[in-house]
């Protein structure tokens, strides 16, 4: 696929398939802050809300549908910004018309379907990214620097905890999002934003989930999916912590972790100033004064980073960091979740 070019700038075009929350407030804003992209279509079910969110962000056209958004040859990229349900069969159907592919997390449903998508983006030649966007943080960066270092030991244990008040406060669509709809989302809490926690940890201690204990349940909310869930996740180095996802956390949201080293304790989004401590065994304290830690709440809302790393990737051809893999790998410690929960016992990965 040859990528266009304004002037002497290469141009990325893109189509942004879902005009809810995720697409209003974090795609399309950061598409068009890029100076290289063009967004070219949107499309949603809603074809007045796809209307109204072209106008807002100066896309050429709205679709109702995905097929006619994928049908205009010059789109070289898409987001995929649709209900979970439909993130495979969108992200299979866009790869095979060619386009390159953000989808956002959790990538799929199952793993049937998440393989399946790894696998067509292979055959096809285009590239896949997921989502996850906690691995570009400024406050997660500079934390990994630090433990790929080594010069804190061992990772022994960790507490990683992602929580706000719940969708009806993000959504676009309130109380009545399909984030709250078993058959449209597939799982709740641990599926918006627990599978975010569960490729941070894998990703920060370069390790990969050996066994997981779970608990979950609707403790608050009007819903047949999960608001509050407990993993307690050990690793295949031998780390042993805990994974928190909730929606039942009024009225403050908490997006920390804290991770204990044989030689000291790193902590991330515990403090109101420092983005990081580190605290080492002789005291000695080091506080990193970062950019604030992405949030939902008001003022919360900064460069994801996300976005450009998905445009950086396909112009540069140098692809990206969260691949398909990463993707299925967050996806199956979710379901690894939800079936020690269910089953009421250790699954082993």
């Amino acid at each position: 696929m040859e990528t266009k070019r304004k002037g002497d700038m290469k141009m990325l075009k893109v189509g942004v398939i879902g005009c809810g929350a995720i697409a209003q407030r974090r795609h399309l804003p950061e598409y068009l802050n890029r100076n290289d992209v063009e967004i070219v279509a949107v499309c949603d079910f809603n074809l007045e809300r796809a209307k109204e969110v072209a106008k807002q962000f100066g896309a050429k056209h709205a679709f109702q549908t995905h097929q006619e958004l994928l049908a205009c040859e010059d789109i070289e990229a898409v987001s995929v910004c649709a209900p979970n349900f439909l993130h495979a069969s969108i992200t299979i159907e866009s790869i095979q018309a060619g386009k390159h592919v953000l989808c956002e997390k959790p990538m799929a449903t199952n793993l049937d379907e998440a393989k399946s998508m790894v696998d067509a983006a292979t055959e096809k030649g285009v590239k896949l990214m997921i989502g996850h966007s906690q691995r570009f943080m400024p406050v997660h960066i500079k934390a990994k620097e630090i433990l790929d270092e080594g010069k804190l030991g061992r990772v022994l244990s960790f507490q990683t905890t992602f929580g706000h008040s719940g969708p009806e406060n993000w959504s676009v669509d309130g109380k009545s999002s399909w984030f709250f709809n078993q058959d449209e989302a597939f799982a709740g809490v641990l599926g918006d934003l627990g599978v975010h926690k569960a490729d941070l940890i894998r990703w920060l201690l370069n390790d990969e989930v050996s066994e997981i204990t779970a608990m979950y349940g609707t403790l608050h909310k009007n819903t047949n999916v999960d608001d509050h869930a407990v993993l307690a996740i050990k690793t295949q180095k031998g780390a042993i912590g805990t994974l928190t996802a909730s929606w039942t956390y009024y009225p403050n949201e908490n997006n920390s972790t804290i991770i204990y080293c044989e030689k000291g304790t790193l902590k991330i989004g515990t403090d109101e100033q420092f983005g990081l401590i580190v605290e080492h065994q002789n005291k000695h304290r080091e506080c990193y004064e970062l950019d604030k830690i992405q949030s939902n709440e008001t003022g919360g809302q900064t460069n994801s980073g996300i976005i450009d790393h998905f445009v950086e990737g396909i112009l540069n051809g140098t692809g990206h960091s969260v691949t398909g893999d990463d993707g299925y790998k967050a996806l199956e410690i979710v379901l690894a979740g939800i079936n020690s929960a269910n089953q009421k016992q250790t699954i082993s990965l």
